[in-house]
């Protein structure tokens, strides 16, 4: 999930960092589960955000193939909360991700693998944000 919040310094992206791969909100569907829903819960247990606004709608973007043909469907939120906890996943024994940071998106076009440079981009344009020479 692309999660933007509103900061004093502009608006800032949500990334979570594993080892030294920045990356977005993401996870496995579980049965019975759509996309959209899994999508909402992987936010909640990563990083403790549940008041999300879904103001632009359910649209979403894909990746391309990665990583023996994974596809990641991303959508877009927004969040007043500026709080993001990084709770120990059971299954794992710790947290599944070292580090947060709200960032500005060009800092998070910057951080981030192309894909994911790919799906931000069009997080922007839903927004209305232009950045240009980027």
């Amino acid at each position: 999930m692309v999660i933007f919040r509103a900061a004093p310094t502009g608006s800032k992206v949500l990334l979570l960092r594993a080892y030294r791969n920045w990356d977005l909100p993401k996870g496995r569907l579980e049965p019975s589960e759509t996309p959209f829903e899994a999508a909402i819960r992987e936010v909640r247990e990563e990083t403790g955000l549940s008041n999300l606004d879904f103001c632009w709608g359910d649209e979403s973007i894909e990746t391309e193939p990665y990583a023996g043909g994974k596809v990641v469907r991303f959508y877009l939120a927004r969040s007043d909360e500026g709080e993001v906890s990084l709770p120990i996943n059971p299954t794992l024994g710790r947290a599944e991700h070292h580090e947060f940071r709200w960032v500005s998106p060009e800092e998070a076009l910057q951080l981030t693998v192309p894909r994911l440079q790919r799906v931000l981009r069009w997080a922007l344009d839903q927004v209305g944000m232009d950045l240009t020479g980027s």
